[in-house]
């Protein structure tokens, strides 16, 4: 099978796992140029991974070779690149979030879809192999009817975390933690159980950072046919502790703690599934994960492009994580219930 060339744009924090998981897909995929305007970030990349850093953005996106484009860009360029990839009829996968609104998430979605090229989203929890079981078991209806879902990330990030230009301001990633980080686990819930028709929330910065957007979110969900459910979201959890979901159904209870699954049914049935890969990110340093889920992400964007198909996770399905995120936000604001079955159908 002749490789899918592929070009990287934006060699920061992000790039790590991404790199190691295009070199181990080596036999299917040839990354054809990398770029930054950072001339130190594109010597120390290429340095490392022995990949070509070009100075130039118009190398990838004007050489017809290049079949797909990773976008690992901060949140308030994504929109101008997916145009621009689009443009030129390139593939795109693109680190989350969509972008720094909803309105402007929507367009990026739309940009695409405009150009009939393939949108994939980095949501890489979703392959997690317990992630998976768990999606299984929803399938078979193991769970039976759903009574309770609920969502937790209880992560750590020091200020020098936030001291760094950019880092949790409305004008570069247009959010904080729901945004930044739970919008994995947020993604993963929605995929197991659905949005849900309407939340009430509180969004603060606490006392423990010097920031510009929320490092502390707690709502309270009601599904389609009365089922309940809570979301917990903070930086300021020390040390940093697995983030988890919680569903509670007529035949039994699922509980999701970061790398282990823990199934429990009425007829007796019990049974734990352990994640041999060590997930990490939840701590100080937010980069210390296995790259496989990154890896398993990436084979099925190739896989998508190779069978004319569409990723797992496209631009329109991480658009629901925007629709909750967007409901929470806006319940803090007005201090009342929102419903998050208009906001997504307001499109």
């Amino acid at each position: 099978m002749k490789r899918i060339k592929l070009g990287i744009i934006g060699l920061g924090m992000a790039v790590a796992p991404h790199a190691r998981s295009l070199a181990d897909l080596g036999d299917r995929v040839e990354v054809a140029a990398a770029f930054s305007p950072s001339a130190q970030r594109r010597e120390a990349f290429a340095a490392s991974t022995g990949y070509l850093a070009c100075d130039s953005i118009e190398r990838i996106f004007d050489n017809p070779s290049i079949t797909a484009v990773l976008l690992l860009t901060p949140p308030n360029t994504h929109l101008d690149l997916v145009r621009r990839a689009a443009a030129a009829g390139k593939h795109i996968l693109l680190e989350k979030p969509l972008e720094t609104s909803l309105a402007r998430a929507e367009a990026v979605v739309a940009a695409a879809e405009a150009a009939r090229v393939k949108l994939g989203i980095v949501l890489q929890h979703r392959f997690r192999p317990v992630a998976r079981a768990l999606a299984e078991t929803m399938q078979r209806n193991d769970l039976g009817a759903l009574v309770s879902a609920s969502a937790r990330l209880y992560n750590w990030r020091p200020q020098s975390y936030y001291d760094q230009p950019g880092r949790g301001t409305k004008a570069r990633d247009g959010g904080g933690v729901l945004l930044t980080q739970a919008i994995h686990t947020l993604d993963l819930l929605i995929s197991l159980v659905g949005l849900p028709e309407e939340v009430v929330a509180y969004c603060t910065t606490s006392v423990m950072h010097r920031m510009e957007t929320e490092d502390l979110a707690m709502g309270a969900m009601r599904f389609a046919g009365g089922a309940l459910g809570s979301i917990g979201a903070t930086t300021c959890a020390y040390p940093g502790f697995p983030d988890g979901i919680d569903i509670i159904g007529t035949k039994g209870t699922a509980r999701l703690d970061g790398a282990r699954l823990q199934l429990q049914l009425h007829d007796g049935t019990s049974r734990v599934i352990d994640d041999e890969d060590k997930i990490g990110g939840a701590g100080a340093d937010p980069m210390a994960f296995t790259h496989h889920h990154h890896r398993a992400l990436i084979a099925d964007f190739l896989a998508a492009i190779e069978n004319d198909a569409q990723p797992r996770i496209t631009g329109r399905e991480a658009l629901k994580a925007h629709y909750l995120i967007e409901a929470m936000l806006r319940s803090s604001q007005t201090a009342r219930a929102v419903s998050v079955t208009e906001i997504s159908q307001a499109t």
